[in-house]
């Protein structure tokens, strides 16, 4: 696989057990396919950034794939609250995230790899939404597929560091990807609002209607 990480300076030797671990996987390496994208979340604070170029030898890595039809938009929520700062504001908030992580919990720490949308503040907000039954889950689901916030993909074991190699560096320029940045977060707001907007409410479906009626999420395309 080719692989572009985004940062404020060049990496050519990432380190296992370094950076955040409040990031949506907890602590990795965090890595995209696309270049403009990573272009873009270098940019992402109005400076200039770099995308890391990488190759990574997937062979004997173990991945978790979560955008595969056996997982649900539910599994990728359960782990972006077990590691974002996320307190619920709601009794009822907090009953609905201990129902995600007693049905749709993973052992996520396990694997080489991880591939998974993205949470930028934006989409965040949109997921703590949902969890306290302000919006339904086709709401956070579209919000996802048509902002085109992209894919990451996550480095988690030594093993998998071990398979990367540094390639280049290319200089991302503030001036055309922070302008990008904020447009595609311009969209994704925007889509989020649109898909409220039109959703009927006689096809809404809420946590706490999943939680009333697991087979709810089996009759939608998620």
């Amino acid at each position: 696989m080719i692989l572009y990480h985004s940062s404020d300076k060049q990496i050519t030797a990432p380190t296992f057990g370094a950076g955040n671990p409040r990031n949506d996987y907890g602590l990795g390496f965090y890595c995209t396919e696309s270049i403009d994208l990573a272009k873009e979340w270098a940019c992402q604070r109005n400076t200039d950034g770099f995308a890391n170029k990488y190759t990574l030898d997937t062979q004997d890595l173990s991945i978790l794939d979560l955008s595969q039809k056996n997982f649900s938009l539910l599994h990728w929520l359960t782990i972006l609250m077990q590691n974002r700062v996320f307190a619920p504001k709601s009794p009822i908030g907090q009953q609905n995230l201990e129902f995600l992580t007693e049905h749709f919990k993973l052992d996520y720490q396990s694997y080489d790899i991880i591939y998974g949308y993205r949470a930028n503040d934006s989409y965040f907000s949109f997921a703590s939404d949902f969890l306290e039954n302000v919006i339904p889950i086709q709401s956070l689901a579209n919000s996802m597929k048509l902002g085109s916030l992209g894919l990451q993909i996550v480095l988690k074991s030594p093993l998998a560091f071990s398979k990367l190699k540094f390639i280049e560096a290319e200089k991302a320029e503030k001036e055309k990807f922070y302008t990008k940045y904020k447009e595609r977060d311009t969209a994704a707001r925007k889509a989020y609002r649109e898909n409220l907007r039109t959703l009927k409410p006689s096809e809404s479906v809420y946590l706490i209607d999943l939680i009333r009626n697991p087979e709810l999420l089996n009759a939608l395309s998620l």
